[in-house]
């Protein structure tokens, strides 16, 4: 059976490579902010690169954030990557020249800048993973690709989704940080998979089984 995933179009970057490796897994890929084809979807997949603020008014723009809550009141899967995981937080304190935007707010808390001697954080890192994860099955052991300089430090319980603590991941750059969520239907990774070669295609496989 075909698993239909939209990789939501809102002008970020980098979402060719996202489609070829969703493609690569075996996915059918769409890459559009149609809302009827959004919410048929068997998964959304939320790109992201750049400033926080830009691309959650480049979401707001099509609608994304709705379309995001509307899934997800449904128990439709999610998975933001990148800058498209950091807006599924209630905010960021990345400067931004048109002003501060607020995230989507599916989890409580804000993206803050990293604490650590060099940032960007750029290159290869192990995550520490729970027991349980679905996401990771097969390459807990195994690094991904980070690129950024703003990350959770945490996940608060105020806004646990059903009410069921989530499964969160963690690396270390100067200091430890959320490096991805598995909150029932909605999933989150800090690091980009598409980039993470072989790992990278199995947690996306991984993620596709689940659909």
């Amino acid at each position: 059976m075909t698993t239909r995933v939209v990789v939501l179009d809102y002008g970020s970057g980098n979402v060719h490579s996202v489609v070829r490796m969703l493609e690569r897994i075996g996915a059918e890929v769409e890459l559009t902010a149609d809302r009827d084809a959004v919410l048929a979807a068997d998964g959304l997949y939320v790109p992201g690169v750049g400033n926080f603020h830009a691309c959650m008014t480049g979401l707001r723009a099509v609608g994304g954030d709705e379309l995001v809550r509307t899934r997800l009141a449904g128990g439709r899967p999610v998975l933001g990557v990148c800058v498209g995981h950091q807006v599924l937080f209630e905010g960021s304190a990345e400067p931004s020249v048109g002003g501060a935007v607020p995230g989507i707010g599916c989890w409580t808390g804000s993206v803050v800048r990293l604490e650590a001697s060099v940032v960007p954080h750029v290159g290869w890192t192990t995550v520490r993973v729970p027991i349980g994860s679905v996401l990771f099955a097969g390459v807990e052991r195994e690094r991904f690709y980070f690129v950024h300089s703003y990350a959770a430090r945490d996940l608060p319980a105020a806004r646990w989704r059903d009410g069921a603590a989530p499964l969160v991941s963690t690396a270390e750059h100067g200091r430890e940080f959320v490096a991805a969520v598995e909150d029932g239907a909605l999933r989150g990774t800090q690091f980009h998979p598409e980039k993470s070669g072989d790992a990278g295609a199995t947690l996306l496989e991984n993620w596709r089984k689940s659909l």
